[in-house]
């Protein structure tokens, strides 16, 4: 039978979503304990995807070696992004964008090759693998945060040159690097709303109005 949650089991829920925050400062220790990390990716793997295609794939990259093959492609994309801002370059700049070398574990998020998958994604089939991809790395957030974990989806990087590296099958594309660990404390605002970067909308902004026909 499933579970009926209560009122005070809802508000945990809804507080989760709440202190959510995309990570950028950890502290620098030991892995994860192998069995917390699984129950992690178990939470991951839980999550929606159109069709059941689970479109997913984890690779853990936590070795000092591997970060350090992975940081130069993330920095030669920072540097890039910075020129392409303008104006706004130096305020970039001063932002802290990953924690590859800090976090407690690093993980490559990979889109598979294509199964063929074709309930609900006729139409949209890049959109929808993408969209359930997006579903399990939430589910890996709100599941570490519920642990006081922070967690960071890192996406400055070549693609090309991040699948040659892993040496990703044909078909198979890299969508993030995930920082995952230990923080020194969880920011207030989601950071970019802290820094000034940028600031949230609000939710009535975000409601649009259907199309007004006669019947």
């Amino acid at each position: 039978m499933t579970a009926h949650f209560t009122h005070a089991q809802a508000e945990v829920v809804r507080e989760a979503i709440a202190q959510r925050r995309d990570c950028r400062h950890f502290l620098p220790g030991p892995p994860l304990p192998d069995a917390q990390l699984e129950r992690l990716l178990q939470a991951a793997h839980q999550a929606p995807s159109v069709g059941l295609m689970q479109p997913w794939r984890f690779m853990r990259l936590s070795s000092n070696a591997w970060r350090a093959r992975l940081a130069p492609l993330v920095e030669a994309e920072r540097l890039a992004t910075a020129a392409a801002l303008g104006s706004r370059s130096d305020e970039f700049l001063r932002l802290k964008v990953e924690g590859l070398r800090d976090c407690a574990e690093l993980l490559a998020l990979v889109l598979p090759a294509d199964d063929g998958t074709l309930f609900g994604r006729r139409t949209l089939p890049q959109e929808m693998a993408l969209c359930s991809a997006g579903a399990a790395v939430q589910n890996l957030w709100l599941a570490a945060r519920v642990e006081n974990l922070g967690l960071g989806w890192v996406s400055m990087f070549d693609p090309l040159a991040l699948a040659r590296l892993l040496e990703l099958p044909e078909g198979a594309r890299p969508l993030g690097l995930l920082c995952l660990g230990p923080v020194p404390a969880f920011y207030e605002k989601p950071m970019l709303e802290q820094t000034g970067w940028r600031q949230r909308r609000p939710l009535h902004e975000m409601l649009m109005k259907a199309p007004d026909h006669a019947d």
